[in-house]
């Protein structure tokens, strides 16, 4: 048990998260690790909030203090060692700089959205949005549920995504239509690091299904100086070009008839239609 002033720390830091100061727990647990530096379950939190505030290298750091101290940790370190280096072309994908992974061959609208990344990365503003315009045009509605809920269409409220859903699969960063998708299912969050990426499963059209993380909050909301969207507590929409609307904070699916967040989305059917023979699986052949 943690006594005396390394109880004080630990209360400290928990404090400032329930304050919505990240920042301050992370001064106030720092020191703690000081104090205790073989104690993984301090580690352990002190990599989640690493990862909550985008410091991704500190983060990897103590994930392999963590894989010293504790082999029980293992699985849980190299999930999310997978997890963190995507971040970084996860980064570079919403910087127009490259192109996610999706499965097989991309269908045309899928192409347009990725192409109109690409070229908003190129300052091609005009260009980009007319990409976009067709592929929300030409991308498949999928109808089905959430949690209960019916709805006969289903996007990400974020209008970079729109028709798909992010998702880390086996280590590698995807695009995911809702309309090769079946179910989701979304792990109630238990712990920090679930502010950063939601454990889920999902089952894909062509029978196959996969365990995934997906991203919790929008990109860029880790460099925010706001605790509130740095813990997923709120979305706020920003406007960087008239009619492009983006997000910072948690993400949102939003449907005909609401719009829910994703800490709060157990459960999604989705009412597809089964794939051409010649479609990817996640075991297939992959493009980026």
């Amino acid at each position: 048990m943690i006594v005396g002033h390394t109880m004080t720390l630990v209360m400290n830091a928990e404090q400032s998260l329930q304050n919505g100061d990240p920042v301050s727990a992370l001064k106030s647990l720092q020191e703690e690790v000081r104090l205790k530096p073989n104690d993984a379950k301090l580690r352990i939190f002190l990599f989640q909030l690493y990862s909550l505030l985008g410091q991704w290298e500190r983060a990897l750091n103590q994930l392999e203090v963590i894989a010293q101290l504790d082999d029980a940790a293992l699985a849980m370190v190299q999930a999310y060692r997978e997890a963190i280096t995507c971040e970084a072309l996860r980064a570079q994908v919403f910087a127009g700089k490259t192109s996610p992974m999706v499965l097989g061959a991309p269908d045309q609208w899928l192409a347009f959205m990725i192409e109109a990344r690409l070229l908003a990365g190129q300052g091609k503003s005009a260009e980009s949005h007319a990409f976009l315009k067709r592929a929300f045009e030409e991308a498949p509605t999928s109808s089905g549920t959430i949690n209960d809920q019916a709805f006969t269409w289903i996007a990400d409220a974020d209008m970079r995504l729109g028709p798909v859903i992010e998702a880390i699969i086996n280590g590698r960063y995807y695009w995911v239509p809702f309309s090769r998708l079946t179910r989701i299912v979304i792990d109630a969050p238990e712990d920090l690091r679930d502010l950063v990426w939601m454990p889920a499963h999902l089952w894909f059209d062509n029978g196959g299904e996969s365990v995934a993380l997906m991203p919790t909050r929008y990109p860029g909301t880790e460099t925010s100086t706001d605790g509130q969207l740095l813990l997923a507590r709120k979305t706020i929409w920003e406007e960087p070009e008239p009619g492009m609307y983006c997000g910072l904070g948690q993400r949102i699916f939003t449907t005909d008839n609401s719009e829910i967040p994703l800490m709060d989305t157990r459960e999604i059917r989705l009412d597809t239609v089964q794939p051409d023979s010649d479609k990817g699986t996640i075991e297939g052949e992959a493009h980026g």
